[in-house]
């Protein structure tokens, strides 16, 4: 006699449960486009807070071309490959920004003979710089208090750099390196706040999420306390999959973000 559900043609199997979603292979780049910037901006903004002497400010050439420039590029496309429309479109963009200012450099600034040739030239390329930062500004609302507060204080630091280079005032200028020194400063702790968390799977450093990003809920709707140990006894290792991990992060694991 046929079994229902098994070998009677008649019978309808359940369907299957879908499959959880499988982890991400691709490791959190957030600490290293971050930190790529942190460095690059950190060293530059020596340089137009007149610190230090120009005649060496050759030094940033090669962090803006190898580590601002190829590798934040890369982050940002491990950022598309995770999902993380924000964090992809701004280490992306800022990378590019570092090759085009190791560009501007080598291939423009020399065939520019006259002084009211280069600030206009240099005012302009911080000018697109500055509306672009300006609106990523409004996006980064949905993401962490420290990302957002590099996107603020970068977005004074092009604005006070533009003002410098079109209106020839070194005032403006020193005060946009001193501003570009804070908004490295930012990105550091940033860069060292995701790199540290996700070692060590919980929030040693906050970053403060906005944006409601809610927390798991636990038995009654309530958010289990931080370092609860699941039935079993073991603690999940954290990742893309769990609900928190964006929280410990500087660019939250959210679709669309």
């Amino acid at each position: 006699m046929a079994v229902p559900g098994r070998t009677d043609p008649g019978s309808v199997l359940p369907p299957r449960p879908p499959a959880p979603p499988a982890p991400s292979t691709v490791a959190d780049p957030g600490a290293l486009g971050l930190g790529a910037f942190a460095m690059t901006t950190f060293v530059l903004s020596w340089f137009n807070a007149g610190l230090i002497n120009e005649s060496v400010a050759a030094v940033v050439l090669p962090l803006a071309l190898f580590y601002g420039g190829i590798v934040q590029l890369l982050a940002g496309m491990w950022e598309f490959r995770r999902g993380n429309t924000f964090a992809a479109t701004a280490f992306a963009s800022f990378g590019a920004f570092w090759l085009a200012y190791w560009g501007f450099v080598q291939a423009v600034v020399p065939h520019l003979l006259h002084a009211h040739q280069l600030y206009q030239a240099t005012g302009l390329f911080l000018l697109a710089w500055t509306i672009f930062t300006a609106y990523m500004t409004i996006a980064a609302l949905r993401t962490t208090a420290a990302v957002l507060a590099v996107f603020v204080s970068l977005t004074l630091t092009f604005l006070l750099l533009t003002i410098g280079a079109f209106a020839q005032s070194d005032g403006c200028t020193k005060a946009g390196g001193w501003l570009g020194l804070l908004t490295a400063l930012i990105a550091w702790y940033a860069s060292f706040a995701t790199v540290t968390n996700g070692t060590f799977k919980r929030t040693v450093l906050p970053v403060w999420p906005l944006g409601g990003a809610a927390a798991p809920a636990g038995p009654g709707g309530t958010a289990p306390p931080a370092g609860t140990v699941p039935p079993g006894g073991s603690v999940p290792p954290a990742g893309p999959s769990d609900p928190g991990f964006g929280e410990a992060r500087g660019f939250p694991d959210r679709p669309g973000e």
